[in-house]
């Protein structure tokens, strides 16, 4: 979720120049390390401004390779200060009193090195807050103990978090302390005084943003405490208005400085992804006027749980404070120059946006992202790739170091990432890309980490466990409230969310982005196919002969249609909106072009075939924009967002072809069971936006399409049968009819007969609700049904079945029959109704199939969740396929896209499993 104990950056001093926030010099490098190496901050006799981000999010930690880079361009961009809080270092929060090993020592002095050497302010928070006793002195000491030996790694600034924990006190605590306030006051001040009243400390109180201060900001007993009683030299974190703050007014942040007496920090989550999974942000830092600059103590960013991902991020959060690092006051008239210059453009770039109503003189949003999207283009072309190998971490019962045995940190650059906490990651073996395969970012050591049961805190409000959807668990189909949340529901949202939180049961067992791109594939219907196991018949071009195919270059606009499917928690960007909103209308008013309305408004007709051609244009800049960014030679990026763009292309390649086939085949009696829901209503993104735009909404796990464990830039598209697909649908349906049968194949004067058998009834009668799968070979599946089969059934008697027994002739059953000859024979016996009961219930039958070269499992499931679409949006509640009880694939298949054996019932054929799916 939005989580707490996140690394914090600190900013820059208010004192340089400040450079453009649409010029080149908003890049410019900003001053190299400071004098002195064991203070992070420079400090001259200007204010100081803290800056940056934070590194505390649930998942996987950041690498240390990451770390450093991380570092490497808050020096450029004139960021200075990082947060240290991560969730998987247990020591941090739940076992806060334990020392650091030898092993973990070790990697902490790096970091706090690396950050020196960039000018990075390095700050060690703790979160004792859980379980310390406030009163009793050995917890005390104890605390201080463990803060020593961080001070002796080389730290010189530290944080105390109390966030997210039981507001009760202990017995023995409400005999000292009056309030809860007062005891966390107490402990703060005395560890302040302890380290020497350090140039940073920071503060993070349980009443954290408006929504949390009870009765409300300015009336709170607890802030009043805070503002009070606490040093000073110590600065409070705040998240806003609310957790995760669409806006922070000035007059928001005037109110909590007067009751804290300080100006706070602000601990953005803005960019915080870790409440769902399905959500990336990729959108520029917004909703903070620059106003707020001179009336903060700084501003930290708590940013997406993939580091590769924050570019945009950081980027405009250091364009965003640049632009009035010296404080600039609205009423200030600025001189003839440059800066009038970018006025102008920003007032133009502001026009007609969605931009504040208030525009901002001195930064936009708009600006700020295309200057961080046209840097980040140029990180693209780079190939990279990170050594993401992380050591398996040394475990509680480890010896710790000792503060008096402590010498002068020895710090080893190469050392890799100590995960302390971390749950096991499925790592199956895959090729390497580079000749090291140690290097390669998928290639993961197998690690035996401790298990930490974690004791799940009762409060008011959990969101997270309501609304993260176990990947484990697909196939349930949620309640309204535990469907993902997102934008306009945004008030509530906010409310909910607990973004310092640690020790959610249900976040713990969620996967991270790079653990679903090493889903077990074998969990699903095949295993995946990746570039690498097509490398295996590429063809390769002699010296005077041209390559088969050249990958085109991701361009500007691909990074920015990117940014704008994955923009901020509050929004989409426009043409994210517009793909919305286009997608609604060509539903709603999908009867203009069904079967029985064609051609009684022909203007309507028009219109609304333009229309889906431009949508299908949209949605093939979607599938193209994944297409380049999968051939990017810069595997680094490409690894922390394929799981988002492989989910976003997923779901756009089934509406376009739901788009299409609502243009063809659309009866006039479609409808949408589900109704019209505001876009933002719930979490999931875009994504889960077209989700519950499409009838069948609730079918989680046809829209759960893990990636392939490496990425690969194969598409399949999924389009309406047409007459002519007739031959090759035949040929796939023999194929796979005929694989692993021993016998002698069919005769060939008979080569139609199983295609005539298992679908020609389908293509013949019932075209409409027909969908067939293509590669750049031709079609490779295909996905047949009929809304009610009783009316089926009786039009195959009268045209169909006829036409079959001319066709070929009653075998002679006096004799053995071959397996031909008994399905010759099939169509002149009289096939039994199935039972009205079940009807009633499973009214729809269908028949999926794919060719066995089709080793992507998502194809599968997009493939039926089209055919389910079109034959939900006419009416039916339920579908049902018949599997020979010899067939163990095709049993296998259906299942798992969600089809379940129904119980044997009067009235079922014999040799014939019946399986059914509820819609």
């Amino acid at each position: 979720m939005v989580q707490k104990d996140k690394a914090l950056e600190t900013s820059q001093v208010e004192g340089e120049p400040s450079p453009s926030p649409v010029s080149g010099e908003a890049c410019a490098e900003a001053p190299g390390p400071v004098e002195d190496p064991s203070i992070g901050v420079e400090t001259t006799g200007h204010r100081k401004f803290i800056s940056g981000v934070v590194e505390g999010f649930y998942g996987r930690p950041w690498t240390m390779e990451q770390r450093k880079e991380l570092f490497r361009r808050q020096q450029k961009w004139g960021l200075n200060t990082y947060l240290y809080a991560p969730k998987d270092d247990y020591k941090h929060r739940m076992f806060w009193r334990e020392l650091y090993s030898v092993e973990e020592a070790e990697q902490l002095m790096t970091l706090i090195s690396a950050a020196k050497e960039h000018g990075i302010e390095f700050i060690y928070a703790i979160s004792p807050g859980l379980d310390i006793t406030f009163s009793n002195q050995k917890e005390v000491s104890t605390l201080k103990r463990k803060l020593d030996q961080v001070s002796h790694f080389g730290c010189k600034s530290f944080a105390l978090l109390f966030d997210d924990i039981d507001h009760n006190m202990c017995p023995a605590d409400k005999e000292v302390f009056s309030s809860f306030a007062h005891a966390q006051v107490s402990i703060t001040n005395e560890i302040f005084q302890y380290l020497g009243e350090p140039e940073t400390f920071l503060f993070c109180p349980t009443e954290y943003c408006g929504t949390f201060c009870y009765p409300n900001v300015s009336q709170s007993p607890y802030l009043h405490t805070v503002g009070e009683k606490l040093l000073p030299g110590i600065e409070v974190l705040w998240t806003g208005p609310k957790v995760v703050s669409k806006d922070i007014t000035v007059e928001s942040i005037e109110e909590v400085s007067k009751i804290l007496r300080r100006a706070p920090v602000i601990w953005d989550n803005i960019h915080a992804n870790d409440y769902d999974q399905k959500r990336l942000f990729l959108g520029p830092y917004k909703g903070r006027s620059t106003e707020l600059i001179p009336r903060l103590k700084g501003v930290l960013t708590n940013p997406n749980c993939e580091f590769e991902s924050n570019f945009v991020a950081i980027h405009t959060l250091a364009t965003w404070y640049k632009s009035n690092m010296n404080g600039v006051r609205k009423d200030v008239v600025m001189t003839d120059g440059e800066d009038s210059t970018i006025s102008i453009q920003i007032k133009l770039e502001n026009e007609g946006s969605d931009e504040e109503l208030e525009t901002d003189m001195l930064y936009s949003p708009q600006l700020a992202l295309k200057l961080a999207l046209t840097e980040w283009l140029g990180e693209f072309g780079v190939p990279h790739q990170y050594n993401s190998r992380q050591v398996p971490h040394s475990g509680a019962k480890n010896s710790t170091i000792d503060v008096s045995s402590l010498t002068a940190p020895s710090l080893c650059s190469s050392t890799t990432v100590t995960t302390v906490f971390q749950q096991p990651i499925m790592s199956p073996v895959v090729p390497s890309l580079c000749p090291d395969p140690h290097s390669h970012p998928m290639a993961k050591r197998q690690q035996e980490v401790e298990e930490v049961e974690v004791e799940k805190k009762d409060f008011d409000e959990e969101p997270m466990e309501m609304v993260v959807e176990k990947l484990e668990e697909p196939e349930a189909e949620p309640d309204t409230e535990g469907k993902p949340v997102s934008p306009i529901l945004a008030d509530k949202m906010a409310e909910d969310l607990k973004p310092m939180d640690t020790d959610k049961e249900s976040l713990a067992e969620s996967k991270s982005p790079e653990e679903s791109i090493q889903e077990d594939s074998g969990s699903d219907i095949a295993p995946m196919q990746t570039d690498e196991q097509l490398k295996q018949d590429l063809f390769v071009p002699g010296p005077n002969e041209k390559p088969l195919f050249i990958a085109e270059p991701l361009t500007l606009e691909d990074l920015g249609l990117l940014a704008e499917l994955f923009y901020l928690p509050y929004e989409h960007g426009s043409k994210a909106v517009q793909m919305l909103k286009e997608f609604n209308w060509l539903r709603a008013n999908s009867s203009t072009v069904s079967v029985n309305c064609k051609g009684k408004e022909p203007e309507k007709v028009v219109e609304w075939q333009t229309r889906a051609e431009k949508f299908e244009e949209m949605c093939c800049s979607v599938i193209q924009m994944f297409t380049r960014l999968s051939n990017s030679a810069n595997r680094t990026i490409l690894y922390d967002l394929y799981p988002y763009i492989w989910d976003i292309k997923s779901i756009i390649s089934m509406v376009k072809s739901f788009v299409q086939w609502l243009g063809c085949r659309s009866q006039s009696s479609a409808q949408f069971l589900s109704g019209d829901q505001e876009p933002w209503a719930f979490r999931g993104g875009l994504a889960g936006e077209f989700q519950r735009l499409l009838p069948i909404e609730g079918a989680n796990d046809l829209f759960y399409q893990p990636p392939p464990s490496m990425p690969t830039s194969k598409i399949y598209s999924i389009r309406p049968y047409f007459p002519k697909d007739e031959a090759a649908i035949y040929k796939i349906c023999k194929e796979m009819y005929s694989e692993g049968i021993e016998e002698v194949p069919f005769p060939e004067q008979d080569s139609d007969l199983i295609g005539d058998r298992l679908v020609g009834g389908f293509l013949s009668l019932s075209p409409d609700y027909g969908f067939v799968l293509e590669d750049e070979e031709g079609i490779c599946g295909y996905a047949l049904g009929t809304v009610d089969v009783k009316p089926f059934i009786k039009k195959c008697k009268l045209s169909w079945i006829p036409f079959m027994q001319e066709k070929y002739h009653k075998p002679d059953c006096q004799k053995d029959l071959s397996e031909a000859e008994k399905m010759m024979l099939s169509f002149h016996e009289e096939e039994e109704g199935l039972p009205e009961s079940f009807l009633s219930n499973f009214p729809s039958l269908i028949k999926v199939d794919i060719h066995a070269k089709v080793t992507d499992p998502s194809v599968a499931k997009s493939m039926m969740g089209c055919l389910l679409s079109s034959i939900k949006a006419n009416g039916s509640h339920g579908v049902f396929c018949e599997v020979r009880q010899t067939d163990k694939r095709m049993l296998d298949f259906y299942s798992k896209l969600g089809c379940f054996e129904v119980a044997k019932m009067e009235g079922f054929p014999k040799d014939i499993i019946i399986m059914g799916r509820s819609l």
